[in-house]
């Protein structure tokens, strides 16, 4: 909590009272993951390429990235935490839920790779035990937000366009944000398999969450735009933007030719990170456009095996659908680019929405 020291010295010169506003403070939290990334990145990627074994969870990619090492979310999440507890207040509970995801489900994502890494295999901890994981911090999470009644959190959800169709939940808010962590979660872990790809898209939706948390924590902005009035988010702009600037950091050495993958360590916590913050700011339901592309990838393996199942046909070349595009020829960066592309139309559309009502 360096801005509040900071902010302490207002008494000796009145400058220092700029870091009592979030625009600053998320401003500053951008750099500072940033700046973090790049200057750690390369130590980091060095010591993780005498970590790892040789890359073995790709099965039909280039031998040229067979060597590439993984596990890194420790960058990710190294540069995130550090500009959060610089930054942000970490008395808001919003800060402490978001800070108690990223570092468990960083913990499952560790355990997962390094038993890939270990056995040298594609295969990781058992299904069910990252299930189960993910199933007790959205238990956990929801549980706070449901019964901590000094946070007079609002457990309705909220319907896109329509001002007054709202659907309360009561306590089953909880199964309601179990799911919607394990299915942010599994879906950006299912879009991690091209060079920036998933880090590009989780960069472009922080974005979109930051400018929402900062309109949601803004009673002016949230009653004239007849949205949910959500106390004490402003911080989760802080935490958003510092998100936005560990992709930002991390992009520098995932973007193609990939120097590191993210892996599992960084894959699940940012999926969840991304709910979460759906969550907090009362735009769940916002996921389907901000997150359209983590859901098309989510679907297209459902689809899958649902039709080889029952039909004994795929349907796609290969799932997750980036790779059906990969082989059907179509460069790997001009997949990404274009992913991209879809993915910041779909955050700008789910910032408009806001004011469709």
């Amino acid at each position: 909590m360096l801005y509040k020291f900071l902010y302490s010295l207002t008494d000796f010169w009145f400058g220092f009272n700029i870091f009592r506003y979030v625009t600053v403070r998320a401003s500053l939290a951008i750099f500072t993951s940033l700046l973090f990334s790049i200057l750690f990145g390369r130590r980091i990627i060095n010591k993780l390429k005498n970590f790892c074994y040789p890359n073995l969870l790709l099965n039909f990619r280039e031998d040229k990235k067979e060597k590439t090492p993984t596990m890194g979310g420790f960058l990710i999440l190294g540069s995130l935490l550090i500009s959060v507890f610089l930054w942000s207040d970490l008395k808001n509970t919003y800060i402490l839920l978001l800070i108690f995801l990223t570092i468990t489900l960083g913990f499952i994502g560790f355990l997962d790779d390094y038993t890939k890494l270990k056995y040298k295999s594609h295969k990781g901890v058992r299904p069910l035990v990252k299930i189960v994981g993910q199933i007790f911090v959205g238990f956990i999470i929801g549980f706070v937000l449901v019964y901590n009644y000094k946070l007079n959190f609002n457990t309705s959800l909220y319907l896109p366009f329509f001002k007054n169709v709202i659907i309360p939940l009561g306590e089953y808010f909880i199964l309601f944000t179990v799911f919607i962590i394990i299915a942010t979660s599994n879906a950006v872990n299912l879009t991690d398999g091209m060079d920036g790809l998933a880090i590009g898209l989780v960069l472009t939706v922080g974005l979109a969450y930051a400018i929402i948390a900062y309109v949601v924590s803004n009673l002016n902005f949230a009653n004239y735009l007849n949205i949910p009035f959500v106390k004490g988010a402003e911080e989760t702009t802080v935490f958003s933007a510092a998100l936005v600037g560990a992709c930002l950091g991390f992009l520098w050495f995932n973007c193609y030719p990939a120097e590191i993958f993210m892996g599992d360590i960084g894959s699940l916590p940012l999926g969840g990170i991304i709910g979460l913050l759906a969550i907090i700011v009362k735009q769940e339901l916002s996921l389907i456009f901000v997150g359209g592309i983590f859901l098309i990838e989510a679907l297209s393996v459902i689809i899958q095996v649902f039709s080889f199942k029952k039909r004994g046909k795929r349907i796609f070349l290969m799932t997750p659908i980036h790779h059906h595009f990969e082989l059907k020829g179509v460069p790997e960066p001009k997949v990404v680019v274009r992913f991209w592309i879809v993915g910041i139309i779909l955050a700008l559309f789910t910032v408009i929405t806001l004011k469709i009502r």
